[in-house]
């Protein structure tokens, strides 16, 4: 279990979600930096909200 706002929370949400690479570079979530990971978090949840 992580912290709420780390680096391993939002990965651990976003495989929740199905997202396992970055939808651009094809590489492993672990490998980026927190904020990578937080902006890809937002962007998905962005989607969510409107859909």
């Amino acid at each position: 279990m992580a912290y709420v706002g780390t680096k391993g929370w939002y990965i651990q949400k976003l495989k929740e979600k199905g997202i396992f690479y970055h939808p651009v570079e094809r590489k492993k979530l672990e490998l980026y930096k927190t904020y990578v990971v937080r902006n890809l978090y937002l962007e998905k949840e962005a989607e969510n909200n409107q859909g």
